[in-house]
């Protein structure tokens, strides 16, 4: 599913025009955007918490060569999904 797949998503469910759509849907993941950067937590009830994780430097290895190479710290976004979210994916596969 593509960002023009969630506007015209929201645009058939609410009945807000396509223009109106696209504004609230970037809007909203604009709002995600900013509060991720800020390092914040979000919390959707019944979908997931996003998270921004510090992780240190550390040392690697080049696969290839063997060679000792220093990964640097940075910070990465992980999703926990809720367990109303794994209820709903577990059941609609059959199993």
């Amino acid at each position: 599913m593509t960002k023009a797949d969630v506007i015209e998503s929201v645009c058939k469910e609410v009945g807000f025009s396509k223009k109106e759509s696209a504004e609230i849907v970037e809007m909203v993941f604009d709002t995600i955007k900013d509060t991720l950067e800020k390092g914040e937590k979000i919390k959707l009830s019944g979908f997931g918490n996003f998270v921004v994780r510090e992780k240190r430097s550390r040392v690697g290895r080049n696969p290839q060569t063997g060679q000792e190479i220093e990964i640097s710290a940075r910070r990465v976004l992980t999703f926990r999904p809720s367990q109303v979210l794994k209820n709903a994916l577990n059941s609609s596969n059959g199993a």
